[in-house]
């Protein structure tokens, strides 16, 4: 239990410090704008599947950017309340994050929609991420609820597939 507490310190500590430091004393960190995101919002593909990724805003791990990745390559690190969507061709994937341990092999479909939700996880020295797979009903409520932001441009390492626009769920697009 005391290593425990003294493990959610030390990684509170630690985030409120990467803080500080990235964006000094009396700053605040920039204000994101259009041109700081990835790729424009995903559009609907009849033949392609979209995977979306997010991670609630929370204290605890702030500071930490846990990559994501899809059969191995790495296509996202996950900032603190953000999400992207992933665009892919149908067929079998593997998605996790830091936790290797953890994961989820997905059959995907074309033009179907697919939700993971991206969680810090405390570890001996730092934290890392572990992906949850979240049934569409529930992840559409938490992506609308938590007032998440787009990935930031930066932490977008496959440009190509990854898009951090505004979200656009499927039933919205087929609702206008």
């Amino acid at each position: 239990m005391q290593r425990l507490l003294t493990t959610v310190l030390a990684i509170s500590f630690l985030s409120v410090f990467s803080q500080q430091s990235l964006a000094g004393p009396n700053q605040s960190a920039a204000p994101q704008t259009e041109s700081s995101t990835a790729a424009a919002r995903p559009t609907s593909q009849p033949d392609k599947a979209t995977v979306y990724f997010y991670r609630y805003k929370q204290y605890a791990g702030s500071a930490l950017k846990p990559s994501v990745y899809c059969d191995e390559v790495e296509v996202a690190r996950m900032q603190n309340g953000h999400y992207f969507a992933l665009t892919l061709d149908p067929g079998k994937h593997t998605f996790r994050s830091n936790d290797k341990q953890s994961g989820a092999e997905v059959d995907l479909k074309p033009g179907q929609e697919y939700f993971l939700r991206v969680e810090i996880v405390a570890g001996v020295m730092k934290g890392h991420g572990r992906l949850v797979a979240v049934v569409a009903e529930q992840a559409k409520y938490e992506l609308r609820a938590k007032n998440l932001k787009p990935l930031d441009a930066e932490n977008v390492t496959d440009k190509a597939r990854v898009s951090s626009g505004p979200l656009q769920l499927a039933e919205e697009e087929k609702s206008k």
